[in-house]
């Protein structure tokens, strides 16, 4: 095997790995696509499996618009719910944490030692 022929092997390779990412992207947006009804996925299918590269562009001229615009908005979805999660799991500042250490002082809740320990451990300060 010569130089070239090598460079020509990787190009095809490249150009078939590319094509089945396409063909898995255009698969999974069909399935996610909400506004085609079953029969309408399953003639895409059946026309992907026997015209693969035709069915491909036809799809992407056809569709691509809508193709995008589902993936966005999954994409913003995600980084919504992402971002919703963050929030409630994300601890709050020191001073509310001694804040309400100081109200289950208050109420009688703790007592002073486990208060010191409470606002120290807040605070970043090992004992």
């Amino acid at each position: 095997m010569s130089f070239w022929d090598f460079i020509v092997y990787l190009f095809w390779f490249y150009v078939f790995f590319a094509y089945l990412m396409v063909l898995f992207k255009i698969i999974v947006d069909i399935f996610r696509d909400h506004t085609l009804n079953g029969w309408l996925k399953a003639v895409w299918l059946i026309f992907l499996l026997f015209v693969p590269i035709l069915a491909a562009l036809v799809y992407l001229i056809a569709r691509g618009r809508g193709m995008t615009e589902r993936s966005l908005a999954d994409m913003q979805a995600a980084r919504s719910e992402t971002d919703q999660y963050i929030r409630s799991v994300a601890s709050s500042s020191p001073a509310e944490e001694i804040a309400k250490a100081k109200t289950l002082l208050d109420t009688g809740a703790i007592n002073q030692t486990e208060f010191n320990n409470l606002k120290n451990r807040a605070m970043g300060v090992t004992v």
